[in-house]
């Protein structure tokens, strides 16, 4: 086997095939085509085709098996071409970061949409008003989604453990369930619900379970009817059209409550389900831009506190709000006169 000469000394000198080429083949492979590979980088059909088999010489293997009408990936070039997407992705997200550093502070937050939608955004007015020159950039991270790097911080959902990250507690993740009051007016009873749409989340069935028997149900109740979604952002939706009872994290819904759109069937007993936490490398901790959104997100996590306690879902069961025996009673009729 001979050794393409620009891995000789490799480690010294990091020598490296030439970039064009590289570009040029894994715009190739990912297209699977000349022509779309030349148009995204701008060049002729025949320049990208020069350059892959200038990288095919220099390798000392092909890439391509070339067919009349198209072509497929040896298999050095599937081996090789998801490697260089990754990193000209992670070269690009740099570039980014060292452009946005010459204009001023930016913050990236990983972020469930979901949390995002219903809790983040709507308070990042107070946030932006406080830090003008701090530029926030929201990207999707929820709990299914790994932490990447180039991260100024994330706020997440889970038991406050992620190895080489710092994770602060915000709130206790509390699960509610919640329909609309027309809904609610139905429900006297826990049993009631096996008459009722309970609205689910596809990869978070777990989460009914878990309530039924938090609220002290032996078993889970059987539904005459459910409605399953792919995300929480839809359920919510679902359960404020008026499709049925949907089980939802508190921050998800709070203003929803508070405004009366929406309602709580039983509050959570003192069983901690997770917990919402900020999440960000020790290597970022005196960052300008992490410590004011840090001061400021604490702040906005005592007033979530706050919200949990005016709603009365305080971590115990008491019988005057759920009596299993005699009643389910909606938030709006224990607060009643």
């Amino acid at each position: 086997m001979v050794t393409p000469t620009f891995l000789l000394g490799a480690r010294m000198t990091r020598q490296m095939p030439s970039l064009n080429g590289l570009r040029a083949f894994e715009a190739t492979g990912r297209h699977g085509s000349f022509k779309a590979a030349a148009e995204e980088l701008n060049v002729t059909q025949t320049a990208v085709s020069h350059m892959v088999r200038l990288l095919e010489e220099a390798l000392g293997f092909a890439l391509f098996r070339r067919h009349a009408n198209r072509l497929e990936l040896t298999d050095q070039g599937r081996a090789f071409q998801p490697g260089l997407t990754d990193a000209f992705d992670a070269i690009a997200r740099l570039s980014e970061q060292v452009v946005a550093m010459q204009a001023g502070p930016v913050l990236t937050v990983g972020v469930a949409p979901t949390l995002a939608l219903h809790w983040l955004i709507p308070r990042l007015t107070s946030f932006n008003r406080n830090h003008p020159d701090v530029e926030v950039r929201v990207a999707t991270g929820g709990a299914m989604l790994p932490l990447r790097d180039d991260w100024t911080c994330t706020v997440r959902r889970g038991m406050g453990s992620w190895p080489g990250y710092t994770a602060e507690e915000l709130f206790p993740s509390t699960l509610v369930a919640v329909c609309t009051p027309a809904i609610a007016a139905s429900l006297l009873h826990p049993r009631d619900l096996r008459a009722a749409t309970l609205i689910v989340v596809s990869h978070l069935r777990e989460q009914w379970t878990w309530l039924f028997e938090a609220i002290g149900l032996s078993a889970p109740i059987q539904p005459a009817n459910h409605v399953s979604f792919e995300s929480s952002v839809m359920a919510i939706q679902a359960a404020l059209d008026g499709v049925g009872v949907a089980v939802a994290q508190l921050p998800y819904v709070s203003e929803a409550l508070v405004a009366g759109r929406l309602v709580t069937l039983f509050p959570i007993v003192d069983r901690k389900y997770e917990g919402w936490y900020l999440a960000y490398r020790p290597i970022r901790e005196k960052d300008p831009a992490l410590l004011a959104f840090r001061n400021w997100l604490h702040g906005e996590a005592e007033l979530q506190r706050q919200v949990h306690k005016r709603l009365g879902l305080a971590q115990s069961l008491s019988a005057s709000t759920i009596d299993l025996k005699g009643g389910l009673k909606t938030e709006a009729q224990h607060r009643a006169p």
